[in-house]
């Protein structure tokens, strides 16, 4: 007899993944896909379809979403990171995974930290240049190399870049923006274009 799996061990097992960096390098797409849509009924049943953040307080939520938009944008033709609801996504994940909390707790408060000291003030209220020059500061390893001080920094960096993109590409913008139509019966396969002739 099946035991049945309840919410939390489908978003802990979600979790499972942070030494590796992006879960869905382990984690099922449908696993994904299912936190996607907790988050999704959970808005469904909340006064102005607001989600609730889980674990961050208020003014960490509003940083991770201004960090989700950062690194995966809308454009033109398709929503980014917050429209996907990545950060919703994320703060589900990181409710249930205490090792998730670490790193992403103490990196933003690394993040609030270390805007006041270059800049005076935290993260969220840096002008876009500043915002853009510490990025800048945190988006490449070798600047960790270069100056210790950041490596904290760098390292939440490109765990929250998995994970924004995890939420992003499990998310129906996500797959949508990647093309995918599933597992289409075809009747027939044209094959690839002719390449043209020098």
């Amino acid at each position: 007899m099946l035991k049945s799996v309840s919410r939390r061990d489908v978003l802990k097992s979600l979790a499972v993944a942070v030494p590796v960096g992006s879960a869905l390098k382990l984690i099922p797409l449908e696993a994904a896909q299912h936190a996607h849509k907790v988050v999704q009924q959970e808005k469904a049943k909340a006064p102005a379809a607001q989600y609730t953040p889980k674990f961050f307080t208020a003014h960490q939520y509003q940083t991770l979403q201004s960090l989700c938009q950062s690194i995966i944008p809308a454009d033109e033709q398709f929503g980014g990171a917050l429209e996907a609801g990545a950060p919703e996504f994320i703060d589900l994940l990181t409710s249930e995974n205490e090792k998730y909390q670490a790193r992403l707790g103490g990196g933003l408060i690394w993040l609030d930290a270390t805007c006041r000291q270059r800049y005076g003030k935290a993260y969220l209220e840096c002008a876009p240049e500043e915002k853009k020059e510490i990025l800048d500061l945190i988006a490449y390893r070798r600047n960790a190399e270069i100056d210790p001080t950041l490596r904290t920094g760098v390292q939440f960096f490109a765990f929250l870049r998995n994970l924004t993109a995890d939420g992003f590409f499990t998310s129906e913008i996500g797959i949508e923006y990647l093309g995918y139509i599933g597992n289409d019966f075809l009747a027939e396969f044209p094959g690839c274009p002719a390449v043209p002739e020098t």
